[in-house]
């Protein structure tokens, strides 16, 4: 009896051990590896408000850089807009999803939809995330291109791709009172916490397999 009782324990001491070390590399494992578990995106926005460049003319517009901010997302939706008083600085808004809104258990859980500049998302029955996770972890993104190549590379973006975009968030004025300043939080909701966002580099890249 005592010999069994023994190898009992060892065997428990050995299952803990595992379980220890199984929970220890998940979550001490290079961050260079976010593809796992699902999360395509694991890192959220990167933002510094430091070393910004002069405001710049484009136009008949002032461009203000509030902060730099790059970004690796999945595109949720995207919306074209050629008719509104922005479409000749914003052809086009992305709504990004990171983290936990970058799976595919969650995104295929919802129903986005994008229309006069704003972003919605929807859930029939429970949601797939608490609500305040999706908003955390998504943006309305108003992609202002810097070049006319950027502008091609940014309007070819498909919903579903992993995108990397890297630029500044800025703040545009122009005549007669023209204003169109950038959140610059991750953590609001409603009116004016979309991101304003000037965009100098685009990359992207297929989730399908």
């Amino acid at each position: 009896m005592g010999r069994r009782i023994g190898e009992t324990l060892r065997v428990k001491k050995l299952l803990a051990f595992i379980a220890v070390a199984a929970i220890a590399w998940l979550f001490l494992r290079p961050e260079s590896k976010a593809d796992w578990k699902g999360i395509p995106a694991a890192r959220p926005p990167v933002q510094a408000e430091t070393n910004l460049p002069e405001a710049f003319a484009h136009g008949d517009y002032t461009v203000t850089p509030l902060a730099r901010y790059s970004i690796t997302a999945v595109v949720l939706a995207r919306e074209r807009y050629r008719n509104d008083h922005e479409a000749d600085l914003s052809p086009i808004d992305l709504a990004l999803g990171w983290g936990p809104m970058s799976m595919s258990g969650v995104i295929n859980e919802l129903k986005f939809s994008q229309s006069g500049r704003w972003y919605e998302y929807r859930w029939p029955g429970e949601p797939p995330l608490e609500p305040s996770q999706m908003a955390t972890n998504s943006a309305n993104t108003h992609c202002l291109p810097a070049t006319k190549d950027i502008r091609r590379a940014l309007l070819a973006v498909k919903r579903h791709e992993l995108v990397t975009l890297e630029g500044h968030l800025v703040e545009v004025t122009g005549p007669k009172g023209y204003r169109w300043r950038s959140s610059l939080t991750r953590n609001d909701a409603g009116a004016r916490s979309c991101e304003v966002f000037w965009i100098t580099s685009v990359a992207r890249r297929s989730l399908g397999p």
